[in-house]
């Protein structure tokens, strides 16, 4: 598990790798993630857009952004937590994401919450630290 505070909102990210969905043969991998987004603050917040950084063990990157995060801008209120689960796919056994929410406070103003970086890693795969 993965979690980063940013603005008062906190990010816990938890990935898994989905080994009935990968084929390392043709060098396709497949994790889920889910996602837990919690606003510690006294007022509303609405995701309105996400914006990942996805980089293989090759150092490919890939950039993706969007509205939302599964077709919804979640508005959380005080106290409360949406909850998503996604996917990635990955031409390589290993990998990493790291991210941010564009979100805005209840008077409209946009601010920034980080994602923090989450390893997607095969489990049976030896891990070398860089």
């Amino acid at each position: 598990m993965y979690e980063q505070v940013t603005h008062g909102v906190r990010v816990t990210v938890t990935p898994a790798f989905e080994s009935e969905q990968s084929e390392p043969g043709e060098n396709r991998w497949f994790w889920s993630y889910t996602i837990e987004i919690t606003n510690l603050g006294d007022e509303p917040v609405r995701l309105r857009a996400r914006h990942w950084l996805i980089t293989d063990a090759l150092g490919r990157r890939q950039e993706v952004t969007g509205p939302g995060v599964v077709g919804e801008q979640p508005l959380i209120g005080p106290g409360e937590s949406f909850e998503y689960t996604s996917g990635c796919p990955l031409g390589t056994a290993s990998g990493i994401m790291v991210g941010s929410y564009r979100m805005e406070d209840a008077d409209g103003a946009a601010f920034e919450v980080e994602i923090p970086a989450f390893s997607l890693d095969v489990p049976e795969t030896k891990r070398v630290l860089n």
